[in-house]
Order: structure tokens, then C-alpha cells, then sequence
């Protein structure tokens, strides 16, 4: 079983080297791990640039973890949502990551707070975004560099999550057994665990 739309990849030296990883960190091989197989090398590339937008971005984990929240959610992407609500909620409280997967942001900090509604309006519809919503960024406290970052990692996380979504990736219900009550509760959307 895959956990998605697809067969089983070919098992490649690379597309092994991708299970190995995950058995390594989780115990398990992933859905995604499944889907990606198919190109390693590609995952590897964009998770690659993700990394650089990530550091440029000057986030701390926690934030990065509100903003692929806020970016997930807001998708639909229950995957994500799941992994990354899992993730906030070890960096802080599950009731945070809750508030964060359905749009509530209690406990928020200013700068968190606009780093969500960033994401969210990027997700939504990027072209509408505005020079007013890019300097409630920088009352933050953010630079112009740390924002083009944070788009661009919002941006690529997107893409990540399109493919996912579009070839059926379920999330894995290891993971979803491991999260805290609060976070699995707050995704009610998207695909199921399975």
C-alpha cells in the first residue's frame, strides 16, 4: 500500500535511501517517502531550497512551524497540517497549534499573528495581497529580505503540498496516533489518515 493514487516506485538506490531516512527518524516509511520515490532527487532539490528560504528567512523552528501551519491549513492540506500541528505543538502547547490549524491564533504574539495572516493570504489568493499587508510585516519587526524569504518558503512549501494533494497523499496514521487530541481534533479536512 502506497497512500496515495499511485503504484509502488521502483525501488531505486535513491528511492531507498528514502525509506532508510525514514525509518531512521520515525520507524516507519511514510506516505510521502512512497510518493517521492518516484522522484528523490526532486524532494531532495526542493527541500534543499526550502532549507535556503528557511535560514534567510531568520524564523525561529516555532515560527516556521506556525507559518507551514497557517500555509497547510489554509490549503486544506491535512498531511502537512497534521505533521507541522504535531511539530508546533512540541515547540509550544497543543492548544496553540490548534488555534493556529483552524485560523483562531490564540496565544499568538504580535509578530506570529502576522506571520499566519501572511501565509493565509498568500495561500488564499496571492494577488491580492498588498504594500499595507507587507508593512504590518515590517511593524513586526521583519526586513524586506526576511519577508521576500518567508514568501519564498511559503511559496515552495505550496508546491510541495500541491503534489501531495493532487496524487492522493494520505496521511500516515502513525502519525496521526502520535499527535496530541487538540492538533488531530483541528484537522478536519483533506484526506484521512490511512
Amino acid at each position: 500500500m502506497t497512500g496515495n493514487f499511485l503504484g509502488e516506485p521502483p525501488l531505486t538506490p535513491a528511492a531507498q535511501a528514502l525509506y532508510d531516512e525514514d525509518l531512521a527518524e520515525d520507524g516507519y516509511v511514510g506516505s510521502g517517502a512512497r510518493l517521492w520515490a518516484y522522484q528523490p532527487e526532486a524532494v531532495r532539490e526542493l527541500f534543499a531550497l526550502m532549507s535556503r528560504a528557511y535560514r534567510a528567512s531568520g524564523l525561529t523552528f516555532r515560527q516556521c512551524a506556525i507559518l507551514v501551519a497557517a500555509t497547510a491549513s489554509t490549503l486544506g492540506d491535512s498531511a502537512c497540517s497534521l505533521a507541522w500541528g504535531g511539530k508546533l505543538a512540541n515547540v509550544s502547547d497543543p492548544a496553540l497549534a490548534a488555534a493556529v490549524l483552524t485560523g483562531a491564533d490564540t496565544g499568538l504574539t504580535e509578530q506570529d499573528r502576522a506571520l499566519a495572516d501572511w501565509a493565509r493570504k498568500v495561500v488564499r489568493d496571492p494577488n491580492a495581497t498588498t504594500a499595507a499587508d507587507v508593512q504590518l510585516l515590517r511593524d513586526c519587526g521583519l526586513g524586506d529580505g526576511q519577508i521576500f524569504a518567508l514568501t519564498t518558503y511559503i511559496a515552495l512549501r505550496l508546491a510541495f503540498s500541491t503534489v501531495n494533494d493532487a496524487l492522493g497523499l494520505q496521511p500516515d496514521l502513525q502519525l496521526a496516533q502520535s499527535l496530541p487530541p487538540a492538533v488531530l481534533n483541528a484537522v478536519t479536512y483533506g484526506r484521512p489518515p490511512g
